[in-house]
């Protein structure tokens, strides 16, 4: 009996850090990881061309693979589809990734926080209702970066990135207000943490960074059975554009990932 695969879904390579947290958890698992690189990046697209994109792609996905679970490890994805997703194919577990805006809230002392995403996952009214239900009690400054996730990729793959383009992004996430300051910035973007160093260097004072991949992984640990005999062939990585460049590439094979051609 083949063991039915865990799909991760992204669209680039931030999802990798899920499924690094997700290794750790289920190392009996066997995983596969797909980037929609061809529709990347997602914050460019209308909402109802990116939804049925991301459900076409799915119904191929599961029709291939038959994954026990399938986590969508990209907010800007989640917050628009994953109802969608759960609706379309009701046999299907799926995990999303939302911003980790509740323990933000949980965790705070100044009341100050920020929640650094794509401008996609800031304009969806699934955040503001995070923010209402779980932080209203807190001042919570959204800053939707037009070229973080992209930056991310670029450092990913091995590319210089000039300190003052990231110190750009995050500028925004740093806020005083009379004696207080922020002490909490949410990661919403699986992209980012790759970046957490740097963002690190780069804070005009310490805060307390909030990246959600170990509680996406811990998510979908929660809702599968233990499985006996561990999974002898390697995971595979899937590009929907058939053609990743060779830098990505030689990242997926330091991940442990063989690749697997899209059928179209």
């Amino acid at each position: 009996m083949s063991q039915r695969p865990v799909l991760l879904f992204d669209s680039g390579i931030g999802g990798l850090t899920v499924l690094r947290e997700a290794r750790v958890l289920m190392p009996e698992r066997r995983f596969v990881y797909v980037v929609d690189d061809a529709g990347f990046p997602y914050g460019s697209w209308g909402e109802d061309e990116l939804t049925e994109r991301i459900v076409g792609l799915f119904a191929k996905l599961i029709a291939r693979y038959e994954p026990e679970l399938c986590v969508i490890a990209c907010n800007t994805a989640s917050t628009l589809v994953l109802e969608h997703l759960r609706k379309a194919f009701a046999a299907t577990p799926f995990v999303g990734t939302v911003p980790a805006i509740k323990p933000a809230a949980e965790r705070t002392r100044s009341g100050l926080v920020s929640v650094l995403a794509t401008p996609g996952t800031v304009k969806r009214a699934y955040t503001r209702d995070l923010i209402q239900s779980f932080a209203a009690q807190c001042h919570v400054r959204l800053v939707g970066s037009e070229n973080l996730a992209g930056i991310a990729e670029r450092y990913i793959r091995g590319d210089t990135i000039e300190p003052d383009e990231v110190l750009a992004e995050i500028a925004p996430c740093f806020v005083e207000q009379e004696a207080h300051k922020t002490d909490i910035v949410v990661l919403a973007c699986t992209h980012y943490p790759f970046l957490a160093n740097q963002f690190r260097s780069l804070a005009p004072w310490p805060v307390d960074w909030l990246d959600p991949a170990e509680a996406i992984a811990k998510r979908a640990q929660s809702l599968l059975a233990p499985v006996q005999a561990a999974w002898e062939e390697p995971d595979t990585a899937v590009f929907t554009s058939n053609e990743p460049d060779f830098a990505v590439k030689r990242l997926m094979s330091g991940f442990g990932l063989a690749l697997a051609p899209m059928h179209h």
